[in-house]
C-alpha cells in the first residue's frame, strides 16, 4: 500500500490531467444516458400482464392509451379534431361518441352505459391509442404533440402524460438537488475541518466521481429518473467518510514528521504517501460492505432494485478511487492555500457525550430493550402507497386531467380482457354477465354487446380496430376501485377466477393488474432484499472482524436504528411510497454500518494491546467520535435539504429517510453500541480471533 501511495504522489500532477480529461467523456455519456420514468418496465418479463401488454402493442397497435377530455365541442369539430390527432406520429387509433353518431346513426340507439361512458356536461371522452409503449420516446413526444395540438380545449391523461409532467418536473429539480446537498455539506465540512479551502478540494474530488458515476451509466443503457435524482447526492454523503479520513491521516502524518527535518515538500509527500497507505487499509472493509449492501438490492424481483444498486456500487467504488488519487492530488497542489486558509476547528470534540454515554451504559441499554418492540411494531405497520402519480403535485396538468375523468366520468380504473377471437359471442356475453355481477365493475364494454345495438357492418373502422383483431377480441372493464388498493386487487382477482372457467388463455391486461403484480413483487422484495444484504454484510463482517459474536452486535445495532427509521411513519400517520419501504433498509444498513465498524476495529485493536475493557472503549469510542459525527452530519446534510425541497414526495420521501437514519444511526452507534460492547466483552474476547487470551 506504501508503494501506491508514493506513486499518487509522485505522479500528481499527471493524475489531475487524466482526471479532467475523464470529465468530457463522463459529460458525454451522462448526457447520451436514456432516463425511464415508467416504474413498470421494472416488472419480470415473464409475468401474464407483461404478455398481455406485449398482445395489445403488436396485434392491438395499442402500446398505451390515453382518454382526452374534450370541453364543449360540436360532434362536427370533434371529427376535425380526430383527423388532426391521427395525423400525429405515433397515433395508432382515435375514436369517440361523435365517431358513432356522425355516421347518421341516431345517437338514442346507443346503450346508455356507453354514452354515459363518453358525455357528461358538454365534455366528451376520446380514445387515443397509440402504437409504442408507455414510456417509448416515440409515445412521449405522441403525447406532447398531442397537449400542443388540443391545448386550448382538451385535457390529457394516461400514463404517459403523468410520466411527461414527472420527467419535466424531475428535470427541473435535479440541478437543484445538487446544489442544495453541496451547499449544506460545504457549511457541514467548514465547521469540522481546519482550513477554509480543504472542504472545497474534497467536493471537487467527490464532484469528480459523481460525473464519472453519472458517465458511465451509459454503459448500462439507461436508468429510472429515481436514480438520476438520488445518485449524485447520495454518492456524495456516502462516500464523504473516504474523504474525511484521507484529510485527518495526512494532517496525523503532517504533524508526525514535522520534526524530521524534511523539507516542506517532501514532508508532505511522505505525509500523504503514509495517509493514502492508511486510509486504503482503514476503508476498504467498509467500502466492500457499503458496495455489498448496494449490490444487495440486484437481488429484487423488481429490477428498479438492480437500476439503483449498480449505480451506486459503482459510485462508491469511484468515490474511494477519487478519495485516494484525485483528494491527494489536490491537497498536495493546492498545499498553499490549505495553509492560508487555516482556521480553529469549530467543531466539539464530544467528551461529555463520550463521558455520558459510557458512564450510563445501563440505562441506554434498558431504554433500547422498552424502545425495540415499539420499533418492531412501527416497522412492520408503516404503512406504503404504490399509485405513482400519489407522488406529484396536484396542479400537474395529467393530475388534474386524471382526477377530472375520475370525479366527473366515474372511471376510475380500466382493464382490458383478451379472448381468442374463436370464442363463441354467446360464451363471451355469458362471461360478460358474471363480470357485470362482481363488486365494484362500473361498466363492462365488448364487440359482442355493441354489435347487438349496432350493426356491425355500419360501424367504423376505428370502433371495430380497437374491439377486434384477427387473433383477439378486447373486452374494456371499468372499476370503481383505485389502482393498487386492496380492493382493486380482490377485485382483479375475482375477474381472474371468472375468465380461467372459459379458457386458460384469456389474458387481463392494463395498468390495474400490472399495479396488482407489483404490489405482489414488492411485497416479496420487502423480504427478501433485505435478509440478502443482513446476510452478505454479515459475512464479510466475520471476515473484517474475525469474530463470531461482533457482527451480531454491530447488525442488531443497525437494523435497530433501520427498525426505528422505518417505524417512525406508521405513529405518525405518514405513508410511505413502496419504492422507500423496500430500499431504504439496506441503503441505511450499507452506508452507516461503517459508523459501527469503525469504533469496533479501534476497540479490537486496543484489547489486543492489552487494555482493560473501559479503557480500550473510551479510548475507541472518544478517538472516532468526531468521525462519526461528521460523516453522518455530511450524509444528513446531503439528503435532507432535497428531502424538504423536492416537490415528488417519492424522492421527498427517500431523502427525508436516509437523513434522518444517519442521524438515528450515528445517536445508536454512540450510544447502544458501547454498551453491548461493555456487556459483551467477555463473549466478544472468547470468539474472536487472537483475543481469546484476554479473558
Amino acid at each position: 500500500m506504501q508503494k501506491v501511495g508514493t506513486f499518487i504522489t509522485k505522479f500528481r500532477k499527471e493524475i489531475l490531467i487524466i482526471a479532467m480529461l475523464l470529465l468530457i467523456p463522463a459529460y458525454f455519456g451522462m448526457k447520451a444516458t436514456k432516463i425511464n420514468y415508467d416504474i413498470l418496465v421494472y416488472l419480470p418479463e415473464d409475468i401474464q400482464t407483461i404478455q398481455g401488454q406485449k398482445i395489445l402493442a403488436e396485434d392491438f397497435n395499442m402500446g398505451t392509451f390515453s382518454i382526452v377530455i374534450v370541453d364543449d365541442m360540436s360532434a362536427k369539430d370533434v371529427l376535425k379534431l380526430e383527423d388532426k390527432i391521427r395525423e400525429i406520429k405515433g397515433v395508432t387509433q382515435v375514436a369517440s361518441l361523435s365517431d358513432i353518431t356522425g355516421t347518421a346513426i341516431p345517437e338514442e340507439m346507443l346503450p346508455d352505459k356507453v354514452k354515459d361512458k363518453l358525455y357528461k356536461d358538454d365534455e366528451t371522452l376520446m380514445l387515443v391509442t397509440f402504437e409504442d409503449e408507455t414510456s417509448a420516446d416515440s409515445t412521449m413526444e405522441a403525447v406532447e404533440e398531442l397537449r400542443k395540438t388540443t391545448k386550448d380545449f382538451c385535457k390529457v391523461s394516461g400514463m404517459t402524460a403523468t410520466l411527461i409532467d414527472t420527467r419535466d418536473l424531475s428535470d427541473s429539480e435535479v440541478l437543484i438537488y445538487v446544489v442544495i446537498a453541496v451547499l449544506l455539506v460545504l457549511i457541514i465540512l467548514q465547521v469540522a475541518l481546519d482550513s477554509y479551502f480543504a472542504p472545497l478540494l474534497i467536493l471537487g474530488s467527490i464532484g469528480c466521481a459523481i460525473l464519472y458515476n453519472l458517465g458511465s451509466n451509459i454503459l448500462l443503457g439507461e436508468i429510472s429518473y429515481i436514480t438520476k435524482a438520488i445518485s449524485a447526492v447520495l454518492q456524495l454523503g456516502v462516500t464523504m467518510d473516504f474523504s474525511i479520513f484521507l484529510y485527518h491521516s495526512y494532517k496525523e502524518e503532517q504533524e508526525k514528521l514535522k520534526n524530521s527535518g524534511l523539507e516542506k515538500a517532501k514532508l508532505n509527500e511522505s505525509a500523504m504517501a503514509s495517509a493514502i497507505s492508511k486510509t486504503l487499509v482503514a476503508v476498504l472493509g467498509s467500502a466492500t460492505t457499503t458496495i455489498a449492501g448496494f449490490l444487495a438490492l440486484c437481488s429484487m424481483e423488481l429490477t428498479l432494485g438492480k437500476d439503483i444498486g449498480l449505480v451506486m456500487a459503482k459510485g462508491v467504488l469511484l468515490g474511494l478511487i477519487s478519495a485516494v488519487t484525485i483528494l491527494p492530488s489536490l491537497i498536495l497542489v493546492f498545499d498553499r492555500l490549505i495553509e492560508k486558509t487555516k482556521h480553529k476547528v469549530i467543531l466539539p470534540k464530544f467528551r461529555r457525550f463520550k463521558d455520558f454515554s459510557l458512564k450510563n451504559y445501563i440505562a441506554i441499554l434498558i431504554v433500547f430493550l422498552v424502545l425495540v418492540p415499539f420499533a418492531t411494531w412501527g416497522y412492520f405497520n408503516t404503512k406504503v402507497y404504490y399509485k405513482m402519480d400519489s407522488a406529484l403535485p396536484e396542479t400537474l396538468s395529467s393530475v388534474e386531467a386524471n382526477n377530472e375523468l375520475h370525479d366527473k366520468f366515474n372511471i376510475v380504473t380500466t382493464e382490458m380482457i383478451l379472448v381468442n377471437k374463436d370464442m363463441p359471442e354467446n360464451m363471451e356475453k355469458k362471461m360478460v354477465d358474471e363480470i357485470k355481477n362482481i363488486d365494484g365493475i362500473k361498466t363492462v364494454l365488448s364487440y359482442a354487446e355493441i354489435g347487438d345495438t349496432i350493426p356491425k357492418e355500419i360501424l367504423p373502422n376505428d370502433i371495430k380496430n380497437i374491439f377486434e383483431t384477427d387473433k383477439y377480441r378486447m373486452i374494456i372493464v371499468s372499476s370503481n376501485y383505485e389502482i393498487a388498493t386492496t380492493d382493486l386487487n380482490n377485485q382483479i382477482n375475482e375477474i381472474n377466477n371468472v375468465t380461467s372457467k372459459y379458457g386458460d388463455d384469456i389474458i387481463l391486461a392494463g395498468e390495474g393488474p400490472l399495479m396488482k403484480d407489483l404490489v405482489e413483487i414488492s411485497d416479496h422484495d420487502f423480504n427478501s432484499v433485505n435478509w440478502v444484504s443482513i446476510g452478505i454484510i454479515f459475512i464479510l463482517m466475520i471476515i473484517v472482524l474475525k469474530s463470531g459474536v461482533l457482527p451480531i452486535l454491530l447488525m442488531f445495532a443497525i437494523e435497530f436504528a433501520i427498525f426505528i427509521n422505518m417505524g417512525i411513519p406508521a405513529y405518525t400517520g405518514e405513508t410511505l411510497p413502496f419504492v422507500a419501504s423496500i430500499v431504504i433498509g439496506t441503503i441505511q444498513l450499507g452506508a452507516t454500518i461503517d459508523y459501527a465498524i469503525l469504533i469496533t476495529t479501534k476497540y479490537i485493536g486496543l484489547r489486543k494491546e492489552g487494555k482493560d475493557k473501559n479503557a480500550a472503549i473510551d479510548e475507541a469510542l472518544g478517538t472516532s467520535i468526531n468521525s462519526v459525527v461528521v460523516s453522518a452530519l455530511c450524509f444528513f446534510g446531503a439528503t435532507f435539504g432535497v428531502g424538504i425541497y423536492s416537490k415528488i414526495s417519492l424522492i421527498s420521501s427517500l431523502c427525508i429517510l436516509m437523513a434522518r437514519g444517519a442521524i438515528i444511526s450515528m445517536v445508536v452507534v454512540l450510544t447502544v453500541l458501547p454498551a453491548l460492547l461493555k456487556v459483551f466483552d467477555k463473549v466478544i474476547c472468547k470468539t474472536t480471533y487472537k483475543m481469546k487470551k484476554l479473558v
